[in-house]
Parts: structure tokens; C-alpha cells; sequence
């Protein structure tokens, strides 16, 4: 037997295994994802469609390695062809946006037992705008609200918009060399950054993307038409100026832009707790074993981003929804 045939067990033999089990049992459908850190969510959004005659086990693409990662299970698509008892479910990156550019982009938007995050990654729906007020609040458990996460990626978003249509526009024609992710990321990155005065990272990120946006409308110069379609069919696709910052690379927006604004935002909540509890305190040991037992409450940051699902409304989240759905045949009750 090859290693081949061992190491891919194949939506037929899932099927198969179905099949003999009583007819009042439970069909099985096993999720291949990319990571560790990929179960939960791909858990939380399935676990909605379990029911007496279905359930489904979230796993890495392999039992026998320790093999990760999308090109794992994709291959897994290729080699044990997924089907109605075996689907794929992977982060979108940009494959969802080049539209069928590359053999990996056909495959995710092609196949109907695969599934995408339609945002770039995980990590974009963990750092859903809406929702970040309520995870300073589970990280702090204070719920002043001293910074308007949505007006800010609001305009963080439309700041980039122009250059991420050029990022776009590279990966579609394949020349993504010339203007890569790293040289965006680079471009996008908020620099210093200011809780109280964020319209002053806002004005130097948009001089940024204004100099290098002019740099390669000079490089390019007949990519006029081209680049005004592009931005056309990005907003019919879901990616509109305000909400640029889904589609962007999930760790870069992750650990470069989120967590820096919230590692901010958190610490003037937790000194803003802490300074009540001392002028409220009656004496030095009440003080004490508040600000203790305070200490003791705060949560991490970046696990609460990666813990909290207030990303559930987000219109990625949905579509993703909406895919599942059409693959089980179920009727939404909305």
C-alpha cells in the first residue's frame, strides 16, 4: 500500500462508514482546516448545523504528521477528493479576490466542498470593528468606551483602499514580484500612533499610500482602465473602501495594527479601573486586595481577540453561512 493511499483517508471511505452505521445514526462530515487556531472558529460556524442526522469533526489534514497549512489541505481536495461526507475549509487569503488567477484560486472558488473566510483570514474576522469595544471590555472588564474602533478602521480602510486595488491588480496578472504583501504591508503600517489624536496616523498613512499610489501610476502608465475595472469588480466582490481592512493580511492587521491600538486602549481602561479603586478604597489593605483581585481579572489581549466570536454579524461571516447552507440544503429561518 503507498503512503499515499495511507495517509488520505478519502470522503468515499467516510461515506462508506456512514453507510453502515444504522440508519438512525448520525452522518459523520469531517472539516479539514488549515491550523490549530482555525478548529475553534471553523467549530463555532459548523456547530450551528448539527442536528439529529448530522455532525461534524473539525481536524488537521493529517493524523500521521504534523503537515499544516492550506496547501495540506487542498491537497487533501486533490488526492482523497472531498465530497458530501468530506469538505475543506481554508482562509481565503487573496485566492478569493484574483478570482480564479492561479490552479489554488480555482480551486477555492470552484468547488463546491470547499469553503473560504471570504476576509483574507481568521484573523480579519477576529479584528471585526464592531466588535473590539466588547473585547477591551472582556480583557478589562471596564466598559468606558474611549475609542471609536469603528470610525477608525472606517477611515484606516478607505486611506488604503487605492493601494490594496495595486496589490490586487499584481496578484491578478501574476507579477505580484514587482509589488508584493510585504512591500503593501510595509506602506499600511500606522507608525506612531496616538489614542487621542488617531487622525494624525490617519494623515500620514494617507500621504504614504498617496506617494507610492503616484509611484506606480508612473511605473504603469496605460493600467488606467484596467485599475478603474478592478476597483469595480472588488466592490461588487464584497470589498468596499470602508471595510479594505478584511481583505488585508490577517496577521499583519492582527499583530501591526490591532493589537497595538487595543494593547493602548486596554492599558488606560485597566489604569482608569485601578485609579478608582484607590480613590475609593477606605483604607491601605481594602486598596490592596482590590487592585489584587482586579490584577487578577485582567485577561490577555490577544487571546480574548482570538477567543471572542462578536465577529458573527460581520458580512464575511455570513457568506460563509450562506455557503455552508446551500451545501446541507438547509433553510435559513431568517
Amino acid at each position: 500500500m503507498t503512503k499515499r493511499l495511507r495517509d488520505n483517508i478519502t470522503s468515499e471511505y467516510f461515506g462508506a462508514a456512514n453507510k453502515l452505521k444504522s440508519k438512525n445514526a448520525r452522518r459523520r462530515i469531517v472539516a479539514y482546516v488549515e491550523s490549530y487556531d482555525d478548529v475553534l472558529f471553523w467549530r463555532t460556524l459548523l456547530g450551528n448545523y448539527e442536528d439529529e442526522t448530522r455532525y461534524f469533526e473539525v481536524m488537521l489534514p493529517s493524523h500521521k504528521t504534523l503537515e499544516r497549512g492550506k496547501r495540506s489541505v487542498l491537497m487533501n481536495l486533490i488526492y482523497s477528493k472531498v465530497g458530501e461526507d468530506m469538505i475543506a475549509c481554508v482562509d481565503a487569503d487573496y485566492d478569493y479576490l484574483i478570482q480564479g488567477a492561479t490552479e489554488t484560486s480555482k480551486s477555492i472558488i470552484g468547488n463546491k466542498f470547499v469553503f473560504h473566510t471570504y476576509a483574507y483570514a481568521i484573523e480579519n474576522l477576529q479584528c471585526y470593528a464592531p466588535s473590539l469595544h466588547n473585547v477591551c471590555v472582556m480583557v478589562t472588564l471596564n466598559d468606558h468606551a474611549v475609542f471609536d474602533f469603528v470610525d477608525f478602521m472606517r477611515q484606516y480602510s478607505v486611506a488604503i483602499f487605492p493601494l490594496f486595488v495595486w496589490s490586487i491588480w499584481h496578484y491578478r496578472r501574476s507579477i505580484y514580484g514587482q509589488f508584493t504583501i510585504t512591500e503593501f504591508n510595509k506602506v499600511i503600517e500606522l507608525g506612531g500612533f496616538n489614542v487621542n489624536a488617531p487622525e494624525a496616523a490617519i494623515a500620514n498613512l494617507r500621504n504614504k499610500v498617496w506617494k507610492k499610489g503616484n509611484w506606480l501610476r508612473k511605473k504603469y502608465p496605460d493600467a488606467k482602465e484596467s485599475y478603474l475595472s478592478l476597483k469595480r469588480e472588488l466592490i461588487e466582490l464584497g470589498v468596499t473602501p470602508e471595510t479594505t481592512y478584511l481583505y488585508i493580511q490577517g496577521h499583519h492587521l492582527f499583530d501591526k495594527i490591532v493589537m497595538p491600538i487595543m494593547t493602548k486602549v486596554c492599558g488606560i481602561l485597566i489604569r482608569e479601573r485601578e485609579a478608582e479603586i484607590r480613590r475609593q478604597a477606605v483604607h491601605s489593605t481594602q486598596m490592596r486586595n482590590e487592585l489584587s483581585c482586579y490584577s487578577h481579572s485582567v485577561q490577555d489581549i490577544g487571546q480574548m481577540l482570538k477567543k471572542h466570536v462578536g465577529y458573527l454579524s460581520s458580512p464575511p461571516f455570513k457568506r460563509t453561512q450562506a455557503d455552508v447552507e446551500r451545501f446541507l440544503e438547509v433553510k435559513s429561518e431568517e
